[in-house]
């Protein structure tokens, strides 16, 4: 699958526990950084979206450091959900089939990981991603269903 756009295209990686993400995937959206705009505006459409799961829930979930998913941004809307007190910004996304992938699977093989502490920039919730990044994890989530 050829994921083009009329413009440049990004590559990004959400950090959000791992039930967050299968709700996300079954509503078709995207929500980052606890729901605030900032993140979901710096995408467009057509931009890759992996995302991160540290835990299997947040805040206090077991320990899981895995990708969870992987898709494509599907179009230029952010909106904001009404569920009550908590307003979430939100875009859609076109999940692909994947499995998720433990991080230790692709950990020497990434860009991503190979600077001292690269961690720390994960508490940002919303990172750029290298294309070669992407294109590792996306194939990997997404081998084992082929």
């Amino acid at each position: 699958m050829k994921m083009t756009n009329s413009t440049h295209q990004n590559y990004w990686l959400g950090v959000v526990s791992a039930s967050h993400v299968r709700r996300g995937i079954d509503l078709g959206i995207a929500q980052v950084n606890h729901g605030k705009r900032a993140g979901l505006a710096r995408m467009a459409r057509g931009d890759g979206l992996v995302y991160y799961s540290p835990r299997t829930d947040y805040p206090d979930g077991d320990p899981l450091r895995a990708f969870t998913a992987v898709g494509i941004v599907a179009d230029d809307d952010i909106w904001q959900a009404d569920e009550g007190s908590f307003k979430p910004y939100r875009r859609r996304v076109n999940y692909l089939d994947a499995e998720a992938v433990p991080l230790a699977e692709l950990h020497t093989r990434l860009v991503l990981t190979t600077a001292p502490n690269w961690g720390y920039q994960l508490r940002r919730g919303l990172i750029s991603l290298s294309e070669n990044d992407f294109r590792l994890i996306q194939t990997t989530m997404t081998a084992a269903l082929t």
